[in-house]
């Protein structure tokens, strides 16, 4: 793994644990921001969950590559979910810029891990 897939891997694990935890916390902002995308209040736990375990993926990927792989994926793919829930209901991309980021780091740390084994 080179430096730039650690960064990456790193900085993406991080922001998806801290995204989980301003779900578990039910911070305002984010509950509202759900709603507004159409997430049902028992649905947030699970979402968070899904980016704790896509967190722990990334950093157990260090030691199992294939495993970070996945992770990756994963992450990947939640993260332009979100993005298509931001585009379906018509906001601008001031609204989901910081998921739009996370999905091209996530997919950008996928190819990067997938090379690299």
């Amino acid at each position: 793994m080179n430096i730039l897939t650690t960064i990456l891997v790193i900085f993406l694990a991080f922001a998806s644990l801290m995204s989980a935890a301003g779900k578990l916390r039910k911070m305002p902002q984010v509950m509202e921001s759900m709603a507004h995308v159409g997430v049902k209040p028992d649905q947030i736990r699970i979402l968070a969950y899904l980016e704790i375990a896509g967190g722990l993926g990334l950093v157990v990927g260090f030691a199992v590559p294939a495993l970070g792989v996945a992770a990756a994926v994963g992450l990947a793919l939640y993260f332009v979910g979100a993005v298509v829930a931001h585009l379906r209901i018509g906001d601008k991309i001031a609204v989901f810029g910081p998921a739009l980021l996370l999905a091209v780091i996530a997919i950008a740390t996928t190819y990067l891990s997938a090379t690299s084994i």
